[in-house]
């Protein structure tokens, strides 16, 4: 399952050497990342690579669901239990039982809602609304979120002893941008997938669309490379793909940039500017060591290497 997952980037195949790891245990899991960077693809790969692989996977996105009926959904009812509750609802906690539960955007759950969560990962045991007993159940947790969680812990909005419960193993997933090397192979891949999938003959890229296809910050992350490709092994099934081809907001960006560092006329010491920026970097971040490594460019075990270099703590 873990093929699925593309990218040979330094920092991408840390995060799937990790997830190799987590995956043969029963550890709550945090995955991080940017909408679109693949987190309920990861969390699916860790199932299945699990001792639970086989049981239930059920996912819930909790930011797509009402406050009025977020508790049910997760617990359960009985029926009667509200207006509406015209019979025994099992909820999605309990209909996992021996497998996992993903909790998308874990972040969108309502405060009272995140107690009793924690209640359920402290104990086993949930309550469906309306009974007065409890269920005892056996599931993995794996949680996601896009947001700044610690953000929303100092604005209150998230509960700081569920984050820590959560935050067991926390596994980040890198935006497109800082592992521009897979995005050739990626379009590769999803280029061949869906000439397969619709019984095309494949397209393929010009020298130039692909630069400006590596260029591209992709914002949306792989799932907007993912539909650009479906769109064109469609579209121009057979075809060269040349520039004038890709969406405008690609074609039109401009294939190079003014340098951000003017370099002195006297020079400069690289390594100093090397070390500055490193510690700059983890100023900014708090000592965040991968966000700082994201901030540089780098994979984090680059940036660790780079500070035993330089005897950085």
């Amino acid at each position: 399952m873990f093929d699925v997952l593309i990218g040979q980037s330094p920092n991408f195949e840390a995060l799937i050497r990790s997830a190799r790891m987590v995956a043969a245990t029963d550890v709550t899991v945090l995955l991080v990342g940017e909408t679109g960077t693949g987190k309920e693809v990861l969390a699916s790969a860790l199932q299945q690579h699990s001792p639970r692989a086989g049981r239930p996977f059920v996912t819930l996105n909790c930011a797509a669901l009402p406050e009025a009926i977020a508790e049910s959904e997760l617990f359960g009812h009985r029926k009667g239990a509200f207006t509406g509750a015209v019979g025994h609802q099992v909820g999605r906690l309990h209909a996992a039982d021996g497998g996992t539960v993903f909790l998308d955007e874990v972040d969108s759950l309502p405060l009272a809602l995140q107690a009793k969560l924690l209640r359920f990962l402290e104990t086993g045991e949930l309550q469906p609304v309306g009974d007065t007993n409890t269920i005892n159940v056996n599931v993995r947790i794996i949680a996601a979120t896009n947001a700044n969680l610690p953000e929303k812990l100092a604005r209150g909005e998230f509960r700081r002893d569920l984050y820590y419960r959560l935050n067991v193993v926390p596994m980040e997933i890198p935006a497109l941008r800082e592992r521009v090397g897979d995005v050739p192979l990626l379009i590769h891949h999803y280029m061949a997938r869906f000439a397969k999938e619709h019984g095309l003959p494949p397209a393929t890229f010009d020298r130039s669309a692909l630069a400006k296809l590596v260029s591209y910050p992709w914002p949306g992350n792989v799932r907007e490379l993912r539909n650009l490709c479906e769109r064109l092994s469609i579209l121009l099934a057979g075809k060269v793909i040349e520039e004038s081809n890709l969406p405008a907001e690609i074609s039109n960006r401009p294939s190079s940039q003014r340098s951000v560092f003017a370099l002195p006329e006297w020079g400069v010491d690289l390594e100093k500017v090397e070390i500055d920026l490193i510690q700059q970097a983890l100023e900014r971040t708090n000592g965040n060591r991968s966000r700082s490594a994201r901030l540089l460019g780098i994979s984090r075990d680059t940036l660790l290497y780079r500070m035993h270099k330089y005897g950085i703590t």
